[in-house]
């Protein structure tokens, strides 16, 4: 039934991408002439507990980019690589990488293993979060990064970003550093949105009421000791362009714990902004901005899944947020609050959104919500009337659930490749990996839904993690030949250098490094039709 459902949603009929958007961020749109059969059988893998990236056959792995490494004379590579974007370069054989930065294995970035932490123990963290963005040059077919070239720099929690708002936040018209970066986006200028998300172990949170911040527990950095920022300087989607590093925080999509920012651009070239707050209980996210090419103005609006309506969180609309906050800067800084008020629907962790490049519907990953007895999670598709991004009512359904029937659980991050299938990524947290309940899918894993052919709307893994770690950030290159893939805090449990639990990617007794892959082969070509 669900391999049914599946296709049902994923649509065998052709769209014509003059139906679709001019832009969207996921990939290019396919046209017509890309859907064709797949006419082979895919040989996935079964999980596995093993520590290694263990792919499916016909696909390799080479290591690009790793934590530590020197990625120009002045930078070095952070910790927890993410959300990773491919620019194009001026021919097919250059490009530039952008990389999210979410956290870092304290143990292993600064040595902390319990108690007060050390001014330089914070500085090493805050100096690998953030983001790195490094050139790319292709030779004899591969991808390698191009050391010290003018465009290789690092934006991380020093970094002084301003606010792109005619208001000050906190008395201040700019923030100092970015953190705990999730998933991202791609605009249609070619710059990166990249999602704060977890900001609050970080620098904690305010409690509105009482004016006091609350620190985070076992999770909290400490950072807060040597450079007490505000909270509300944290939480916000960032726009960085990748030529120049030059960054800003758009307060006008609202701050929560944004997992991703998925642009779609409209004919008169005004823009839609997709988000979630990746957070039990918490919303799904649409923002319209009011002029093109600009996410300066515009009406962000939170989803009401249950009556297929989005909300405007605009102060003039809303009375009752004109009882609560003093003005629209105010809503969007406590934006959870004001989504609660005006009706958004609490959801089960909204984690990454895609538009299915050729129906053109929204994707949406609910990761999980355990409080509420949702283990697995689940998929969600949105249709929005008309097929229009700017409509504010649309239709939601629940397509593809989690479980030990469906061989995954906890969906993350989703790609399409050039014909259409579906990758997807799982989050299941380290202290949970081969814990009931979900003994059954041992390794965070990765997986890809054929569009068409005779597997067509299984789910088929094609790769298994290393102990510990966490698969993020799927994205293709243009021509659809290599996928770059995060492999997130392998390790993550390690208390002691005398007992590691993975020494991924160098083996022996190696410390384990998050790092970036190359993927490629010619189960690759086969998916996508590529010669």
């Amino acid at each position: 039934m669900e391999r049914r459902r599946f296709l049902e949603f994923l649509g065998k009929g052709v769209v014509t991408t003059s139906l679709l958007p001019p832009f969207i961020s996921s990939c290019n749109r396919v046209a017509s002439e890309r859907l064709f059969e797949v006419n082979t059988l895919i040989s996935g893998i079964a999980p596995t507990n093993q520590d290694d990236l263990v792919l499916a056959d016909g696909l390799n792995y080479r290591v690009l980019l790793t934590y530590g490494q020197k990625i120009s004379d002045n930078d070095t590579f952070g910790s927890d690589n993410d959300y990773i974007a491919f620019i194009p370069g001026d021919n097919e054989n250059e490009g530039t990488l952008w990389v999210n930065h979410e956290s870092v294995v304290q143990f292993f970035v600064s040595r902390y293993s319990g108690g007060e932490k050390t001014k330089e123990q914070v500085e090493k963290e805050m100096y690998n979060m953030g983001g790195s963005i490094v050139k790319l040059k292709r030779e004899d077919g591969a991808w390698n990064i191009d050391y010290n070239h003018p465009v290789n720099k690092r934006v991380n929690a020093f970094t002084e970003i301003p606010f792109n708002w005619d208001h000050e936040i906190m008395g201040k018209s700019s923030a100092i550093g970015t953190l705990e970066n999730c998933a991202g986006g791609v605009t249609p200028w070619g710059t990166i949105l990249t999602c704060e998300e977890n900001y609050h172990n970080c620098y904690g949170e305010r409690n509105f009421e009482t004016n006091e911040i609350k620190y985070s527990g076992s999770w909290g950095k400490q950072w807060h000791k040597f450079y007490d920022y505000p909270p509300e300087h944290y939480g916000w989607v960032v726009e960085v362009d990748p030529k120049t590093g030059k960054a800003e925080k758009h307060v006008a999509l609202g701050r929560c714990a944004h997992e991703c920012a998925t642009v779609v651009e409209l004919e008169d070239k005004r823009v839609v902004v997709y988000t979630g707050d990746d957070k039990n209980d918490q919303c799904i996210y649409k923002f319209i901005s009011d002029e093109p090419g600009s996410m300066k103005s515009g009406t962000l609006y939170v989803a009401n899944t249950e009556e297929g309506k989005w909300i405007s969180l605009n102060y003039d609309e809303q009375p009752i947020l004109q009882e609560k906050f003093k003005d629209q800067t105010e809503v969007l800084i406590r934006l959870r609050e004001a989504a609660a008020l005006v009706g958004g629907t609490p959801q089960g962790r909204p984690e990454d959104i895609e538009i299915d490049p050729v129906t053109g519907n929204v994707l949406v990953t609910l990761t999980n919500n355990k409080p509420k007895g949702d283990y697995f999670g689940e998929i969600i598709k949105i249709e929005e009337k008309d097929g229009k991004y700017d409509s504010l009512e649309f239709e939601a359904s629940t397509f593809l659930t989690g479980g030990e029937e469906m061989g995954f659980a906890c969906p993350d991050n989703l790609a399409f490749d050039k014909a259409g299938n579906l990758w997807f990524t799982c989050d299941i947290s380290s202290s949970s990996i081969n814990k009931p309940p979900y003994e059954a899918f041992k390794n965070n894993g990765f997986f890809v839904v054929p569009r068409t052919g005779p597997q067509a709307g299984e789910v088929i893994q094609v790769a298994s993690g290393p102990v510990d770690s966490e698969l993020t950030g799927p994205f293709f290159a243009p021509d659809g030949k290599t996928l770059f893939l995060s492999v997130q805090h392998p390790g993550d449990r390690t208390k002691s250098l005398d007992a590691m639990t993975s020494h991924w990617p160098d083996g022996g007794n190696a410390e384990p490094r998050p790092s970036v892959v190359a993927i490629t082969g010619p189960l690759l070509d086969t998916l996508q039709g590529l010669s």
